[in-house]
């Protein structure tokens, strides 16, 4: 029995060292900020559908033209609450993180004065998008609003939050700088 103990002990220590040395079972020591609650992470990744919405001019424009940048595409609608208290936070997460594309799409299915209800709501910034058919919302398998969903450069869908989230906490922003 004591010459097990002697002859194991060599390699526990070892074993011990070594994760001490390597931080076994910490975080590594270059790994970035946290994905910002509630943002769950996606595993595993799959890529985002092909869909399009339309601008103020009624141009429309693919999702799939914002691949090799990292999008926050937020579906949101002037009658949602949750929905308009988080636009100011998401005009102020685009000016913090400039490397990050803010896709913020209008779900309405009426007539609405779109642009004019985002500058009324200090968010003019994130442009004017609209989705009247609700296409991305069947595509992303959004169930209620708001719904914003993380795509990485490669066009697959990383990341996703159902309702509400604080876009520009510190958290938030240090998260999507650190991706740019």
């Amino acid at each position: 029995m004591n010459r097990k103990i002697r002859k194991t002990s060599p390699i526990v220590l070892t074993v011990l060292a070594l994760g001490v040395l390597y931080g076994i079972g910490a975080p590594p020591v270059h790994a970035g900020p946290a994905m910002p609650k509630p943002m769950a992470v996606q595993k595993p990744a799959k890529a985002a559908p092909a869909v399009s919405f339309t601008d103020a001019g009624g141009a429309r424009h693919a999702l799939a033209s914002y691949k090799g940048h990292y999008v926050l595409l937020n579906m949101w609608a002037t009658w949602c609450a949750p929905c308009v208290a988080e636009l100011p936070a998401l005009t102020r997460l685009k000016a913090a993180a400039p490397g990050l594309t803010v896709l913020a799409v209008d779900m309405d299915r009426g007539q609405v004065d779109a642009p004019g209800f985002l500058k009324a709501h200090n968010a003019a910034v994130l442009g004017s998008l609209r989705d009247t058919d609700i296409t991305l919302m069947r595509a992303f398998g959004a169930f209620g609003l708001p719904t914003t969903v993380l795509i990485d450069p490669k066009g697959n869908v990383v990341g996703r939050a159902e309702g509400p989230a604080t876009w520009d906490s510190p958290d938030s922003i240090a998260y999507f700088k650190s991706l740019s």
